[in-house]
């Protein structure tokens, strides 16, 4: 039997391009709040039901439960505190209520809808030797307003290969369609034709600037911490702002709140840790949880036993770590109060004798949130945050040392009201604030014998605050109709003259947006639904980046008076379709312009450079293609297929910079050109199948140890296809003929009016991005064994990351051909791959 279940916590929003200056935009803005109001008046003869849902084992609440009443054809679903609120015609009937998600055990109740009531459930997990029951994440696809999002739990990631055996949450992003790498094995995500500094990635509501450990190859999420993960790629709700592209929401554990537990790994390259427990039973717990990997363990050893060796170069050191934590205490029935940090660093060393080089990143992120409920209907969350990022580049040559590094840091402060009027709508509203600090191509240089020391410093210290506040209503008009409308006013405001100024500068650089935002969904019957979505987003930071992917060294600039916010606008449209209860199919086209585009001119000099901005570009972009997507999402055999089909490109023409005319500012001749990140096709296969029960009878009973706790065998593979990424070719070279050339190639020596010297080539680049790497594609291969010992859980993992053994390509650089002479004959295009096949383990274990 289909049921249509009605979507309260969820929705999806966008906007109309509208800058705002002044008093005019607020009296606007607060119409709209006034306008959004009226529409909660309350119906009579209404009940409300509410609660929430927790894991009976852990405690811990559960996301995303379907709570269905068949009788009423009724429902919702839990939000990402595991709360849920749903009004319902008041009834003296007696009534059943259904709690269902995945990997728990379905949940019934029976009660009399005469008065508002609050149900808390705890839900049983599903052992290895029970039938799983699953709710219908297709039904609530089908219902929801929101589009364009993808949401990955952490035991499905888990499932997947993964390089080296670490399991990735954004290399499994990676594998839904319009979400693409930036490079072989790297974890930076472009999303539908953005850059990489256009999405928001939030751990526990604080920013994270650079997601990435080992130069991109590992997230800093480590996934024995994460509870939920979820990226946005259009349709934005109104509640997330500051980028243009994506956001990538992920939620952390909080921690057993009923015994002491635990839960780890070991890997070729990385160990990690979870502990979690109650600190009061069932009022207040603590998770902590750490990864390290060992590289620099075994490197120093290598070094140690050649140290005797004068002709051994010894190897550079590299390690990376992060820590988890969170605590979080239950004040009261209407109160909860919530700590999380985040600190992870990289770190590469090498030294001798006479030189020494340090190069250490990374983030530190810490948020306090109050969650506090007025009644059934309207709850607030409130939050004060901290997040840093810092790289740092120290190295010293003898008497000579130098350091250089950047670094932002934030002070944040947010609320967020959701306010359950009545069954038809669902209100979210909030502010938030955001002061930021930036520091550019910090330079500090020493060193001199006694009589001549010297010391230098060089850099640039920026400030500003961000401002946003938003609206929305989740309206349901019909079983068939509901709408999303919301609206966000930001702004940004530069400080620094504040912080380096005696006096305040009448002209210090305001920048104002409205970013209205609006989807909507109309189910043409109870398997089909077909959705479409506005979004307007305004970004105030960006990435100073001179290569093609994400590095340390990319530094994060504010806007100023000479440079301007980027924003974007973007319009998707969609049909979804439920195949049976197993089966989701969705299909979505998408178009966005993008303004205020930033790169370089030619040459730039991005390092220590105290007018930067004057090296900085402005232009245009856009990016439209098409989504397909099909998946499974019960049974044995589980995963997608996803396809996509996109452009993105971008133009630089406007040479008048200043009020002069200055061709520098121009790019390809002003020409359109397509972005590095445009990747015509992209394709991505995931299977995921638990081999029938008689394979882990077998090695149980027939071959014996150390099969003998064996519970589960399952099997995965994950292949991906895209197109090669654009990279800039020179279609010719300058000669440059220096002293002796004539004799070099003839022996004869210079004759008059001959060029003299040997000769040597420039590149000509003229057009930008006109080449393609090849195209790229992989097959990666793993198998989990599920074993089930009296103390706890344990898997080992066997896998094979790439494993027909492609060489993609990493990148292109030009070698020149020479003859016996060394006369350059010719030039040729050469590959660089970085990974072959990779075969990997590792063992996990929970107790």
């Amino acid at each position: 039997m289909n049921y249509s279940y009605k979507l309260l916590h969820r929705f999806g929003s966008s906007g109309v391009p509208l800058i705002w200056k002044g008093a005019h935009a607020f009296r606007l803005f607060f119409l709209s709040c006034l306008f959004f109001g009226f529409t909660g008046f309350l119906h009579a003869q209404n009940v409300t039901l509410s609660g929430t849902v927790r894991s009976k084992t852990s405690g811990e609440t559960i996301i995303g439960t379907t709570v269905a009443i068949p009788s009423l054809t009724k429902g919702g679903y839990t939000d990402a505190y595991g709360f849920y609120s749903i009004t319902l015609p008041s009834s003296g009937d007696s009534i059943e209520i259904r709690y269902l998600i995945s990997g728990y055990k379905t949940e019934a109740r029976k009660i009399v809808l005469d008065k508002d009531i609050r149900i808390d459930v705890e839900l049983d997990d599903i052992s290895l030797d029970e039938v799983e029951i699953t709710a219908n994440s297709v039904q609530e696809e089908l219902n929801s307003t929101q589009m364009s999002v993808s949401r990955i739990t952490v035991a499905e990631a888990k499932k997947l290969p993964a390089l080296f055996g670490e399991v990735d949450i954004i290399k499994t992003l990676q594998l839904k369609p319009g979400v693409s790498a930036g490079s072989e094995g790297n974890s930076g995500i472009y999303v539908r034709g953005g850059g990489a500094d256009q999405n928001l990635i939030l751990l526990d509501n604080t920013v994270l600037y650079n997601p990435n450990h080992l130069f991109g190859f590992f997230s800093t999420f480590n996934s024995d911490a994460v509870k939920t993960a979820e990226i946005y790629k259009g349709g934005f709700p109104s509640q997330y702002g500051g980028r243009l592209s994506s956001v990538i929401d992920v939620k952390l554990k909080e921690g057993n709140r009923r015994k002491f537990s635990g839960s780890g790994g070991l890997g070729l390259i990385a160990s990690r840790l979870t502990l979690e427990g109650p600190i009061v039973k069932d009022k207040a717990s603590f998770m902590i949880s750490g990864r390290r990997t060992y590289a620099d363990i075994i490197t120093r050893g290598i070094n140690n036993l050649n140290s005797d060796n004068d002709n051994f170069n010894p190897i550079p050191d590299y390690f990376f770590y992060d820590l988890n934590g969170k605590v979080n205490y239950e004040l009261s029935d209407k109160d909860q109060l919530f700590l999380s940090g985040y600190l992870g660093r990289d770190r590469f060393q090498f030294s001798d004798d006479n030189f020494n080089f340090n190069f250490d990143w990374g983030n530190t992120n810490a948020n306090l949130r109050w969650n506090h409920f007025f009644n059934q209907k309207f709850y607030v969350n409130t939050s004060l945050s901290y997040t840093d990022y810092e790289y740092v580049i120290a190295n010293r040559f003898d008497e000579f040392s130098f350091e250089i590094g950047s670094k932002i840091s934030d002070g944040a402060m947010r609320t967020d009201f959701t306010w359950l009027p009545n069954s038809k709508h669902t209100v979210r509203f909030g502010a938030s604030g955001i002061h930021h600090r930036f520091v550019v191509g910090r330079l500090e240089a020493s060193g001199g014998e006694q009589d001549s020391v010297f010391n230098f410093d060089a850099g640039d210290v920026y400030y500003g605050m961000e401002w946003g506040a938003y609206i929305s209503d989740d309206i349901e008009f019909n079983d068939k109709f509901k709408l999303n409308l919301g609206l966000r006013a930001t702004a940004f405001q530069d400080f620094t003259w504040l912080y380096n100024d005696p006096e305040p500068r009448a002209d210090s650089t305001f920048y104002g947006f409205l970013e209205p935002r609006a989807s909507l969904k109309y189910s043409l019957t109870n398997n089909v639904s077909i959705k479409a979505s506005y979004a307007r987003m305004a970004q105030y930071l960006h990435l100073v980046a001179n290569s093609g992917t994400t590095l340390p060294t990319d530094i994060w600039y504010p806007s100023t008076r000479r440079v301007p916010p980027q924003s974007s606008q973007q319009v998707a449209a969609g049909v979804s379709i439920g195949i049976g209860e197993n089966y989701l199919l969705t299909n979505e086209v998408y178009y966005k312009w993008l303004e205020n585009q930033i790169d370089f001119k030619d040459g730039a000099n991005l390092f220590v450079n105290d007018d930067l901005e004057a090296e900085f570009v402005f232009g245009r972009g856009w990016a439209y293609g098409n989504e397909f997507y099909i998946e499974k999402t019960r049974g044995k055999l589980t995963g997608w297929i996803g396809y996509s089909l996109a452009w993105s490109l971008r133009q630089f023409n406007d040479s008048i910079r200043n009020g002069e005319t200055d061709l520098a500012n121009v790019i390809n001749d002003g020409e359109p050109f397509f972005a590095r990140n445009d990747k015509r096709h992209d394709i991505s296969v995931v299977a995921i199948y638990s081999l029938p029960r008689t394979w882990s009878y077998f090695l149980k009973n027939k071959v014996g140890w150390p099969f003998k706790k064996l519970k589960e065998i399952t099997v995965s593979g994950a292949w991906d296809f895209r197109s090669g990424a654009a990279y800039t070719q020179a279609p010719g070279f300058f000669p440059y003929f220096g002293e002796g050339f004539l004799t070099t190639l003839t022996g004869q020596g210079n004759a008059p009016g001959n060029p003299a010297g040997p000769i040597s080539f420039t590149p000509d680049f003229t057009n930008r991005n006109n080449a393609r790497l090849p195209d790229y594609h992989k097959l990666d291969l793993a198998m989990t064994m599920a074993f089930k010992p009296k103390w706890g859980e344990t898997e080992l993992i066997i896998s094979a990351y790439n494993a027909y053994n492609r060489r993609n390509a990493f990148f292109v650089f030009i070698d020149t051909r020479t003859n016996d002479d060394g006369v350059p004959v010719g030039f040729q295009g050469r590959l660089v791959s970085l990974f072959p096949i990779i075969p990997s383990f590792s063992w996990n274990f929970k107790f």
